[in-house]
């Protein structure tokens, strides 16, 4: 455990030792949403600028029960659909809690969800000249993701499946590809549906995982967020350890000389 202490996440030169970032949308209730993340072990959760409550003190609030001095705000753009709507919802962020470190998410339509990528490559532009740390929710395409690294971006955030799907990792090759050719955090965002998962985005080389409704709407989220937890930490130990090649044939576990 010592050595996953020091393997730090690390976005925008600020330090994690957690690799798991959870949601704080979906779950029943506050308390529920509030005990999951405990559980989770994460040091991040996104907030949906535009739904959670943060400043209605009539209702309750998202601090009251998330003590945004433990656990990192990360506010994010859920429901738009313009680089206007993002743009507006990150600078109303900023203007709320001083929140420099955002998520961007710029949606293309309201049945599939998949992000708008030309909409969110130029958010992505004025937002980093605005002084803006940018994690961008992207497609899993490497062109695009480059392009998102050059625009000054700070995490790439491919999707695993359609956002809430619980498909879990479609494109493995395009991850790796994505992987491979940045120096940024990538972190899978989107459409994980079970614990193994986050252990195989991770086993991919993954920098970390962000979940939400397949914590929030599982049967028993408390045991699914534990899940996760042990997943992440179980996925990274096994990228680290280096998986032995892939063969053809078989190879003997056992020695073939000197039998008897």
């Amino acid at each position: 455990m010592g050595n996953l202490r020091k393997d730090k996440l690390i976005i925008a030169k600020q330090k994690f030792t957690s690799r798991l970032i959870v949601g704080t949308g979906k779950y029943k209730s506050m308390t529920e949403c509030a005990k999951a993340i405990k559980l989770s072990g994460a040091e991040i959760v996104t907030v949906a600028v535009r739904r959670v409550n943060i400043t209605n003190k009539k209702k309750p609030l998202l601090m009251d029960y998330v003590d945004p001095k433990k656990i990192k705000y990360l506010p994010n753009t859920a429901g738009c659909f313009n680089s206007q709507e993002a743009l507006r919802t990150l600078r109303l962020a900023r203007e709320i809690g001083g929140w420099k470190l955002v998520k961007l998410e710029v949606l293309g339509d309201k049945l599939n969800l998949f992000p708008d990528m030309i909409e969110t490559l130029k958010s992505t532009e004025v937002l980093t000249k605005e002084g803006f740390k940018v994690l961008v929710y992207c497609n899993d395409d490497p062109l695009m993701a480059k392009r998102l690294e050059n625009a000054g971006a700070k995490a790439i955030m491919p999707l695993a499946a359609p956002i809430g799907s619980g498909l879990g990792i479609q494109n493995k090759i395009n991850i790796r590809i994505i992987r491979k050719q940045t120096k940024l955090p990538v972190i899978i965002d989107a459409g994980l549906g079970q614990a193994s998962d986050a252990a195989i985005a991770m086993e991919l080389g993954c920098d970390g995982v962000l979940v939400n409704t397949a914590i929030a709407k599982a049967k028993k989220p408390f045991e699914m967020a534990l899940a996760f937890k042990n997943a992440v930490i179980a996925g990274r130990q096994s990228f680290n350890s280096g998986r032995i090649e892939k063969t053809l044939m078989g190879n003997p576990s056992s020695p073939t000389k000197g039998l008897i």
